[in-house]
């Protein structure tokens, strides 16, 4: 049974999320601001944050960052959930990790499939891992443990850079189109943009390239999508 959390300073979306996702098979962790947030994600190890973005003490875009700084909860999948549907706000949420995005008013049923969707898609990553290490350059990459290190030092990824990065090693030299790759990474998830695989791929530069005018890991095909550079 998955654990979830669901993170809001308004209680009746939190009481309604929580009914509706254990009704469905989950057990569910519930927190009212950001700071405490954090002491629930390190006490109850959820599979999954649902993230409200406006909350008092620490709202919701620094608890992401914090999370991900944090290279045990780095790779926890998170939900973000916001009243804010300007696309600003989308892209800035992808930016420092958040794996999905889903604006108020929201369906309940969507985002019980968003969730399923997110889980799925990582068990179905950790079943093909392997014991597999990759190197290239000074990258490396433990398909069984995810980490992820640039000349020796570890770098911290969210679940879905961590996705994308498998996914391009994998297959050095072949490009791949957003569309592609959305099918790959985010499965039967109709809703993802090819403006959210730029930012993820973005996100992800910024983490194990050294120059990311001049990437040579993650490279960008102009007029087709992406690739991983030829070993």
């Amino acid at each position: 049974m998955s654990k979830i959390l669901i993170v809001d300073d308004e209680q009746h979306i939190v009481e309604l999320l929580s009914y509706n996702l254990e009704k469905e098979g989950f057990s569910t962790v519930k927190a009212y601001d950001g700071q405490a947030s954090l002491g629930m994600v390190r006490s109850e190890k959820p599979a999954l944050m649902i993230l409200d973005l406006m909350m008092p003490k620490m709202n919701g875009l620094d608890v992401c960052k914090a999370i991900r700084r944090n290279p045990e909860t780095a790779n926890l999948p998170i939900i973000m959930l916001t009243a804010k549907a300007n696309e600003v706000d989308k892209i800035i949420g992808l930016e420092i990790g958040a794996d999905d995005y889903v604006t108020k008013p929201f369906s309940i049923q969507e985002l019980i499939a968003r969730v399923r969707t997110i889980l799925r898609r990582q068990q179905d990553s950790n079943d093909k891992i392997g014991k597999e290490v990759f190197k290239y350059k000074e990258l490396a990459i433990n398909y069984t443990s995810c980490l992820v290190q640039v000349s020796g030092n570890p770098v911290t990824l969210s679940p879905t850079e961590l996705k994308i990065l498998f996914f391009l090693s994998r297959n050095p030299g072949k490009v791949y189109s957003r569309s592609q790759i959305i099918d790959h990474v985010w499965s039967d998830d109709t809703s993802t943009t090819n403006r959210a695989v730029d930012v993820h791929i973005k996100r992800l530069r910024s983490q194990i390239e050294k120059d990311m005018e001049n990437p040579c890991y993650i490279l960008t095909v102009r007029g087709f999508g992406y690739k991983f550079a030829d070993k």
